[in-house]
This record gives structure tokens, C-alpha cells and sequence, in this order.
């Protein structure tokens, strides 16, 4: 069998693929009938009429019996039959003239053909219900395959991975009070408007048009919340499908595509080696087979000291990955597992787990010690040879005959930075020189485990080869980890961590080209070992080839127990991201996400679809145009770029990397063991022996990260990461979707990744400010979702102009944080009075947002206080990076004038007893100036609000309560803000709180004796100003 992606032709294990042929009966078991003559779902299930309505159900949306996804009627497709394509319509007068076959008669044959065939294979019969559904859901599923046993007859297959759907009485109520709160917002913005305030015409018009964009802000936040799912895998279908032993597979090889795992790093002072080294430990103990499993270690600093340590986890890896699989060792990063506050020995029956554990111990100390030094000892290294080398060329002016008057003094100039192999680092030297330095420095591959075979390679006794563990019968094979470092040379735009991740895709292509990338930060470590075979689930299953990524959720460590300034984020991942995964798919947001190699490139989706405005918002189209490919061997279609002869123009002229295209869209197809399969490959094809690494392959690799090497090309524009942006990973995942491919969230049950994040207030501000700035750019830029395609869902659409659009709303709320103290100061509010219209109102407003918090933690599973965290860090940086960030974005689409990020120093503090002294340290930024102010206004006007009211003739309480309820309202939002200003509890001064309850009490009777409560009377009571 041949199957060609373009013009080039792979080949492929001849089989039986009579299953996979289209066939005149239909597929549903116990039935023979004939086929319908469309296509009634994508997943292309040939099913007869009678059985699509059992299926279907009454109302016409129940469950694809292949992959479990609601039919629509809006969304069949014609099916070919010979010559002859029949469409739907066709279908419905066929059906009208009443020629399709007695249901009631059918039902009774077919149930009895379905009774004889359990019994007959000793099965228990699984009962129908009226709507002809299966009671029993293990039987059909989004990857229901089903197996051929030999006699005709099909057996159920458990399926890859589910979908899981929110209960329905939840998300019910859930919607209902959206829909409500969306109707009490539009009514008390229409009584708003309607109903001015003549006292204060200008507070009236202000606070109207923040709470009009707050409500235009919640719209979009809330619409692409409505359809959220669950997902699950399962594991052991996956072992079943590519790695059981057989027959067939007698040596238990895996059928499962290569995966390319990604680490990027730039400064090994601000991203410390030993982080990193353990990070890349972590994925090389993964559990996922060897010989598919590659690691490569981008350095955009050209450090030797990174690659050096990169060396040592290469050779520590020898003891600590035949250790993880020895003993079943998670988490499979040393630090984080020898610092586990968990009992070790839990669940561990090998009588030696102590005696290795303690021996394994010793080495990771030793190993640490030699990475923790390697920065003196290159160093000093580099001016032994470099006084060497000042020593010989003096020589040789004295073997000249030259007198040692006559000697010139040598000075070496060079300072050159030295190997260990006695050689000149490439990279960037201690003592920065032309050709060595950073942005400027030559192209480095190095490969530090060679890739090895298929068939385990088993570990020996004790003590055999200096070893120091037992790892008889333990594979001690290690996945193939490279190091590299891009060329860089001045003149050339290296667009940062893009560009290194576009280098690392053409390397990794010329060198083990894996249908699968994975990219993680250099201190995100593996946590969960069975991570990888999580996401491949998903990549396998029987729509997974139109799945573009697989992102994961975000876990840290290290964060305060309080979690004071939101960084666990739990609300966005946990909420946001799990909704969207109902729609076209979760954004990519930087790290743990998965990629099919084919979607970096810029193909479009096997089977995708032109959809008009009906069919992006519910997900259907009634009269759409089906640009299905009729020819099965051409599985993807090139945007813009119609044939192989053009690929030189979009991807370099690398003759190495353009035939690897063929071979990775071939390796990431599904299984062709499902009955309506299309775009698949034979079972098998991958399980033989790996094309090995020679110095050709790495002198390519080094050829394709050169500097010139994406002249003209669509590198960065419509090929890999996307250039021209803070946040390149937003863009990147909008790129695909816009071109009709899907992305799927995946929450595993023990967390897949963790790493850290800034737990200071300072640090933090910057992360969101840099996330801010990413997203005004893309408003000005020609990524803004106004102008993406068709082929966007109208509510994806609707979330990634949010997206681009939140940080405008920092204007509007910092007005709205000033509008208390407006009203305190001049003693009037935004309404007229505090009549019962307008508290009824606000009281529908309030309720129905906490019902809809209270239902959003229900079925995310946070907690109330990870959400009120969210709610106030979202006043915190509203008011101070989101606001800086709208003005640098227009300076930027103005003026030009681009603003540069540094990266943030992993620093202890100075406590280094305290694992969260870092929380308290305050570096003063200018972000910190709106919420000061802020705060400081609101607290003042308080005091002034008081004195007016209490000094005056005719106090008017209801104002007051107005102004100072939502005064207090802004000061607990910002009261983490003032705990991170003040530093560590018990170290601010307690004069400085008495000073300022002074101050404020002060400006209070200062501004009541000069501002008195009204023209005719003056300040009366007790007091009066000398």
C-alpha cells in the first residue's frame, strides 16, 4: 500500500484493509442493511437509515455511535457512491415517499441478531433504549474503534479518550443565571442612562460609561464559558493499541510516533544550570519509549557553563534513569524528589529500595557539588591555558633568537574561554570578543546521548563497570539528548524565544524529526512520568488527526500558602481554558503544550470546513460548503502553497529537512483500525529500527540554524512560531485555529508539569505587564481576530478578542477606583438618591455573580478563595501593568518606539531560612504609583466623607454609605497590593500606620474648613479650625 503527503510516497506494511473500504452494508453490528447516502457525522460512520434513528434519537442529536459526537442534521455531508453523489435533500424525499424499511419489523430481527451474537461470544447484551442508544457508554466513544474478529462479526473496542460533560443541572443553572445576570445588566444600563443625575451630571457620565465597558468586558469574558467539558484518557487502551506483545510483536515493540521534547533556556545567571539539568532529567526518565523520545536543550546564550551542565545530567542520567524505572520513582526530577515531604517508602516492595535510594542520594550530592562549581572551575581552566598559551608564543620569540630585551611584551588578548577538551568554546566567552560574545557567536550541536536501539539493552550486577546500583534486568537505555545554540551574528533579527523555538524545529526535523514537539520552560519539570502517553491519547484517537496541540494546564510550586498575588492562576486554567476546550480548542499559552509537527508547519486540517457566522457560533452550519479532500492519499492541503514544488520558498532550501515533512505527517496519523477511518496508517509501521544520527545529519542541523537560513522564507509568518510579538504563543495557537485546526485540554489526575513563578509583588507586576503589552500588540497588529478567517468559531473568536482587548479595560477601572472619592469629596453619587430601583438592581448584579462564582468553583473544582485571589489581583494589575501596558502598546503602533523585557532572577532573598522570603522583599517599580495613589485617595476621602457628613447642617447618610461602600470595595481588592508594599509583618514601623491615620484626619479637616458642606452654613459642632 502507498501513501504520498504531496508528491512524496512513503511506504507502508501491506495488510488487510478490506474494513477500511467503503462497503454497501451497514456498519452498526447485527446489521446489514443500506447505507444512508450522506455522511451523518465527520467521522464518516457508514450507517443505514434505521439505524441513524435510533441513533440519533427523536429529536435528531444524539450520539455518533463511533465517536460519540450529537448528530445534526444541518451538518451531513454527501457521500459518494460509485458515480453517483447523493445529497441530503435526496435523502429526505427518498424518505418522504416512504421507501425506506419498516422500523417496527427491523427492531425485532435486529435485536435478536445483537441477543445471538453476545451469547454466542459470551457477552452480556447491552439493552437499547426508546432512542435506540446503548445503556452501557463503554461501547461506543470519541475513539469507540471497532476490531474485526476474524468471522465478520466486530467487538468493542474501549475508546482513547472521552469527553466527559459538565452534569447537566449544573451547567443548566449555570447558563440560566448567565442569561439573567446579562438581563439585569441590561436593564440597570438603560434605567442608568435614562434616569440622569442632575447634581452631578458629570459623575453621572462617567461612572455610566466605565459600567457600560465593564459590562461589554463581562460579555465577552462570559460567552466562550458556556459549553465547558471534562476529558479523560486511558492509559491502558494505549499499551493495548501500540506497545502489547503478540504475534505479530513478539519482541513488544512500540507502534507509537517519536515525540521531540523542547527546553529553552538564555541566561544560565538568571536561569540557574542545576534547574534546567534536573528539568531534562525529568524527561529523560519519562515514560515513553526510548528510541521515540528525544530531548534537545536550546541555550540562546551560547554559555559554556550550560552546555558543561547539560554534560553532567547527561552522565548523571546513566544511574538516575534506570533508577525511576526500577522502582517506579515519581516525581522523576532528583531535587524534586529527594525534597518530597512524602514518605519515600510508601508503596515500595523491592527489599533493596533503601540501600539504592541512599546509594542514588550520595551521587545526586556529588553531582550537584561538580554543577555548582563549574562556573569557578571554568574559569580557572580558562586562565591556565590562556597563561599557557601567553608562555608559548613568548617561547617562540625566544626560539627566534631574540634577545629577552627584544622581546615585545605579549599580551594574550583573546581571554578565551576553554573545554574541557583543551579547545576554544564556540559560544560566547567569559571576556565577551568579536565572534564570541552574546548576539554574535557561531552555531553549536551537540549531541550528548547517542540514540540507540529499538530492543532493551538490560543493566548488570552490582559494582560491574563502576556501577553502583543492581539494575539487572532494568533497560538502561537513555532517550537522545542534544544541546544547541543558534548561530547569531549582528545585522540579523534573531526575534527571541520564537526564533529559538523555529531553529529548534528544523534542527530536531534534520536530526529525529518526532510527529510530536512538546515545549517546556527550563524549570517546568516532568511531574507526572506518564505525561506524554496523556496528550499521544488524544493525538491517536479517532479525530485526533485534526488536533493542532495538546496544551496542559500550569501547576507551580514554591507559591505562598496564601497564594497573595494569584500565581497558581487557577481561575484562568482551571475555568477559562477547560470552557474553551469545548469549543474550537484551549489558546496556547508558552509551556506544556504539545504540537503536531504538520500544524507548525502552516498545513490546514485533514476534512476541514469553510464555516459562515451560524456555524462558528453553534458549532453547525446549515448550507455549508464541505471542502473535504476526496483523494485520501492527500491528508492535508498546503495554505497558500499548492504543491511540494513551492515548499523551498516557505521552508528553506534544506533538501534534509523537506523530506522529513513527508515521514513526520505520516508517523502522527492514527491507527487504521477504525471502521470509518480516513487519513490513517497501518498498525505497525513505526515499530521498526530508527534511522541513527551521523555527522551528516548534525552538520545539516548546524546548516538550518544558521542566521541566513530564514531569509525569505515563511518562517515566523506562516511557518512555526510566529514572530513579532511579546506573547509569540498566543499568536501561534491563533494561527492554527484560524486555519480550521482544533486544540484540546488536558487535566491529568496527578499534575503532568510543575515549575515556578515570581511569588515577589515586584516580579509579578512585570510577568503580567509583559502578558499585557503581548496583547496590545496583537490588537494593532494584522493578528487581531477581526480579521482572522471562517474557519474561527464565532465564540473562539469571541475569547481571543478578549484576549487582545482586557488590558484596555485598566482606563476605565482606574476612573472607576477614583469615582468613591469623587463622590466622598463632593458629596454627591452617581445616582440621584439611593432609591429602591437602583439597590434592587445593584442586589440582582451582586447575587447573580456569586452564583455564578459558587457554580464556576462547582464544577472546576477551585476553591472560594483561589477565586476572591483572582478577583483581586485582577484590580491589582487593572490598575497598574494592564494600564502601562496600553500606553507602551501605543507608543509602540505611534511612535515605534519598542519596549525590551529582561528575564527575572530565580532569587532566595535574603532569608534564607524562610522558603517565601522572596514575598517580601519590595522593589520599588513606577507600577506601583496608580495603586498608591488609589489607595491613598480612597482612604482620605473616607475621613473627608465623615467630617462632611457629621460637621454638616443637613447630613445626608445615604450618600455617604454610597460612596464609602464602594470605597471599601476597591481597598479590598487592593489590600494584598498593600500588604506586599508594606514588607514582612512586624517590620513596618508602627508610626508609620499612626502617621498616616494622622495625615488623612488632617487633609479631612483641611479640606471641610475650606470646602465647607454647602454655601449657607459652615462647619458647626465642637470643632472649629484656628
Amino acid at each position: 500500500m502507498m501513501s504520498s503527503f504531496g508528491n512524496g510516497e512513503i511506504e507502508m506494511n501491506s495488510g488487510d484493509t478490506s474494513h477500511m473500504q467503503s462497503t454497501e452494508t451497514c456498519s452498526m453490528v447485527g446489521c446489514n442493511g443500506v447505507p444512508m447516502t450522506v455522511f451523518p457525522c465527520d467521522c464518516e460512520f457508514v450507517i443505514c437509515a434505521d439505524c441513524f434513528r435510533r441513533a440519533a434519537g427523536p429529536k435528531c442529536n444524539g450520539p455518533c455511535p463511533a465517536c460519540q459526537q450529537p448528530y445534526d442534521l444541518a451538518h451531513m455531508r454527501p457521500r459518494r457512491m460509485g458515480n453517483k453523489v447523493v445529497s441530503w435533500e435526496d435523502l429526505q424525499d427518498h424518505e418522504n415517499r416512504g421507501q425506506m424499511s419498516n422500523r417496527s419489523n427491523y427492531d425485532s430481527e435486529r435485536n435478536s441478531e445483537i441477543s445471538g451474537w453476545h451469547r454466542e461470544n459470551g457477552e452480556a447484551h447491552d439493552e437499547y433504549d426508546h432512542d435506540g442508544r446503548a445503556e452501557d457508554a463503554d461501547v461506543y466513544d470519541s475513539d469507540a474503534d471497532d476490531d474485526d474478529d476474524g468471522d465478520g462479526r466486530r467487538k468493542k473496542r474501549r475508546p482513547l479518550s472521552r469527553k466527559m460533560s459538565i452534569p447537566i443541572v449544573i451547567l443548566s443553572i449555570y447558563r440560566l443565571v448567565i442569561v439573567i445576570r446579562f438581563i439585569s445588566l441590561s436593564l440597570y444600563l438603560i434605567w442608568r442612562v435614562s434616569n440622569v443625575n442632575n447634581d452631578a451630571v458629570w459623575l453621572w457620565g462617567i461612572s455610566v460609561v466605565c459600567e457600560i465597558w465593564f459590562a461589554f468586558s463581562w460579555v465577552l469574558d462570559q460567552l466562550p464559558k458556556l459549553s465547558p467539558i471534562n476529558r479523560t484518557t486511558d492509559l491502558a487502551v494505549l499499551k493495548e493499541k501500540f506497545d502489547k506483545k503478540g504475534p505479530e510483536n513478539p519482541s513488544g515493540r512500540s507502534d507509537l510516533p517519536g515525540i521531540d521534547v523542547f527546553i529553552t533556556t538564555a541566561d544560565p545567571e538568571k536561569e540557574p544550570s542545576l534547574v534546567t539539568a534536573n528539568t531534562v532529567l525529568s524527561i529523560l526518565a519519562s515514560d515513553y519509549p526510548v528510541e521515540k523520545l528525544a530531548c534537545y536543550v536550546s541555550d540562546d546564550g551560547g554559555a559554556l557553563l550550560t552546555y558543561e551542565a547539560m554534560a553532567e545530567a547527561a552522565s548523571f542520567a546513566h544511574l538516575w534513569v534506570p533508577f525511576c524505572r526500577k522502582h517506579g520513582i515519581e516525581p522523576r526530577s532528583p531535587e524534586a524528589y529527594f525534597n518530597s515531604k512524602r514518605d519515600p517508602y510508601n508503596n515500595k516492595v523491592r527489599p533493596d529500595f533503601v540501600k539504592d535510594r541512599r546509594r542514588l542520594k550520595h551521587e545526586y550530592d556529588k553531582y550537584k557539588v561538580r554543577i555548582n562549581a563549574l562556573p569557578d572551575l571554568i574559569r580557572q581552566r580558562s586562565d591556565a591555558n590562556n597563561a599557557r598559551e601567553e608562555l608559548e608564543a613568548i617561547e617562540r620569540q625566544r626560539q627566534e633568537g631574540k634577545e629577552d630585551d627584544e622581546l615585545p611584551r605579549f599580551v594574550n588578548n583573546q581571554k578565551a574561554t576553554w573545554m574541557d577538551n583543551d579547545c576554544h568554546w564556540a559560544g560566547t566567552w567569559l571576556t565577551p570578543k568579536p565572534n564570541h560574545m552574546k548576539g554574535d557567536h557561531a552555531g553549536i550541536i551537540q549531541v550528548l546521548s547517542v540514540p540507540q536501539g529499538s530492543d532493551p539493552q538490560y543493566g548488570t550486577t552490582e559494582g560491574a563497570n563502576g556501577v553502583p546500583i543492581d539494575f539487572t534486568g532494568v533497560d538502561t537505555r537513555l532517550p537522545m539528548l542534544v544541546y544547541m545554540s543558534r548561530e547569531k551574528r549582528p545585522g540579523f533579527d534573531h526575534n527571541k524565544k520564537a526564533g529559538a523555538m523555529n531553529a529548534l524545529v528544523r534542527a530536531s526535523a534534520v536530526m529525529s524529526n518526532g510527529a510530536f514537539i512538546l515545549n517546556l520552560d527550563c524549570d517546568h519539570y516532568v511531574y507526572n512520568s506518564h505525561a506524554f502517553r496523556e496528550a499521544i491519547c488524544f493525538m491517536m484517537s479517532n479525530d485526533g488527526d485534526r488536533v493542532a496541540f495538546i496544551q496542559f494546564p500550569q501547576r507551580f510550586e514554591g507559591i505562598d500558602p496564601s497564594d497573595r498575588y494569584s500565581n497558581r492562576n487557577t481561575v484562568f486554567f482551571d475555568i477559562n481554558m477547560r470552557a474553551l476546550d469545548g469549543l474550537q480548542g484551549p489558546v496556547y499559552v508558552g509551556t506544556g503544550c504539545m504540537f503536531r509537527r504538520i500544524a507548525l508547519y502552516g498545513f490546514d486540517p485533514p476534512r476541514f470546513k469553510i464555516r459562515n457566522c451560524y456555524n462558528s457560533l453553534f458549532g453547525r452550519n446549515r448550507n455549508h460548503r464541505s471542502h473535504d479532500h476526496d483523494d485520501d492519499d492527500q491528508p492535508l492541503r498546503e495554505s497558500g502553497l499548492p504543491g511540494r514544488s513551492h515548499w523551498s520558498r516557505k521552508f528553506g532550501g534544506s533538501e534534509y529537512f523537506l523530506n522529513s515533512i513527508d515521514r513526520a505527517e505520516f508517523e502522527g496519523r492514527p491507527l487504521a483500525d477504525h471502521i470509518s477511518g480516513r487519513n490513517r496508517r497501518e498498525p505497525g509501521t513505526l515499530r521498526g529500527d530508527r534511522l541513527l544520527i551521523n555527522s551528516n545529519n548534525v552538520e545539516e542541523a548546524i546548516d538550518v540554524i544558521s542566521c541566513p537560513y530564514e531569509e525569505k522564507t515563511g518562517w515566523g509568518n506562516n511557518v512555526g512560531w510566529v514572530y513579532g510579538s511579546i506573547t509569540e504563543d498566543v499568536v501561534t495557537g491563533y494561527k492554527m485555529h484560524t486555519r480550521g485546526w482544533r486544540s484540546v485540554y488536558c487535566i491529568t489526575k496527578r499534575d503532568a508539569f510543575r515549575g515556578t513563578a515570581p511569588i515577589n509583588l515586584t516580579d509579578r507586576l512585570i510577568q503580567v505587564l509583559r502578558w499585557a503589552t503581548g496583547s496590545i500588540e496583537i490588537f494593532f497588529s494584522r493578528n487581531n481576530v477581526i480579521f482572522a478567517g471562517p474557519r474561527l468559531m464565532f465564540l473562539q473568536r469571541i475569547a481571543y478578542l478578549n484576549v487582545a482587548i482586557y488590558p484596555f479595560t485598566s482606563i476605565f477601572l482606574i476612573v472607576f477606583c477614583f469615582i468613591p472619592a469623587l463622590s466622598l469629596f463632593s458629596g454627591q453619587f452617581i445616582v440621584q438618591q439611593l432609591n429602591v430601583a437602583f439597590l434592587a438592581y445593584l442586589l440582582a448584579i451582586t447575587a447573580t455573580l456569586c452564583i455564578l462564582a459558587v457554580l464556576e468553583i462547582k464544577w472546576s473544582g477551585i476553591s472560594l478563595d483561589e477565586w476572591w485571589r483572582n478577583e483581586q489581583f485582577w484590580m491589582i494589575g487593572g490598575t497598574s501593568a494592564h494600564l502601562f501596558a496600553v500606553f507602551q502598546g501605543l507608543l509602540k503602533v505611534i511612535g515605534g518606539i519598542e519596549t525590551s523585557f529582561t528575564l527575572t532572577a530565580k532569587s532566595s532573598g535574603d532569608d534564607e531560612e524562610d522558603e517565601f522570603a522572596e514575598l517580601y522583599v519590595v522593589k520599588w517599580t513606577s507600577l506601583m504609583i496608580p495603586p498608591i495613589t488609589i489607595m491613598m485617595v480612597n482612604i482620605i476621602a473616607i475621613a473627608v466623607g465623615f467630617t462632611r457628613t457629621i460637621y454638616s447642617n443637613k447630613p445626608n447618610w445615604g450618600k455617604l454609605i454610597g460612596g464609602v461602600f464602594f470605597s471599601f470595595w476597591v481597598l479590598a481588592h487592593l489590600y494584598p497590593f498593600a500588604k506586599g508594599v508594606m514588607g514582612r509583618r512586624g517590620k513596618t514601623p508602627a508610626i508609620v500606620f499612626v502617621w498616616s491615620g494622622l495625615v488623612a484626619i488632617t487633609i479631612a479637616l483641611l479640606f471641610n474648613a475650606i470646602y465647607p458642606p454647602s454655601p449657607d452654613t459652615d462647619l458647626n459642632g465642637s470643632f472649629s479650625f484656628p
